[in-house]
């Protein structure tokens, strides 16, 4: 499994990727792959303020229904538009096409207290 350095990680598996003010969320590779196979991502809460660990949509997979944490306080700019006739991109390039939202932080350093990629793997056991 690789876990990119430059993203920031956290403890239920989402990652971010920090553009300025503006951030890129997703699902890490390990949270893929124990869901399994993804078949419809939900996730309505464009143009809202979203606090820190609130949940901002759903991941379905086979198997199961799985909540979507908010790393950081923030407001959702955009869903993924390619998530809607592929929700398998999440599988098959997580850290890529695979993204779920576009953010704007409301405070770029919350992002300072989330995992980095080594804390990440040790706190997984990779």
């Amino acid at each position: 499994m690789t876990f990119p350095a430059e993203l920031k990680y956290t403890k239920d598996h989402e990652w971010i990727r920090v553009e300025g003010n503006e951030a890129y969320i997703g699902i890490t590779e390990f949270a893929q792959r124990e869901l399994g196979d993804i078949v419809y991502i939900d996730i309505t809460t464009v143009g809202q303020d979203i606090s820190k660990e609130e949940v901002f949509g759903t991941v379905e997979a086979v198997k199961t229904v799985s909540d979507l944490f908010m790393p950081v306080a923030a407001s959702v700019i955009e869903v993924n538009p390619m998530l809607d006739s592929q929700p398998e991109l999440v599988n098959t390039d997580p850290y890529g096409d695979g993204w779920m939202v576009k953010i704007g932080l409301s405070n770029p350093l919350d992002v300072e207290g989330l995992l980095s990629a080594d804390d990440y793997t040790v706190l997984i056991g990779a």
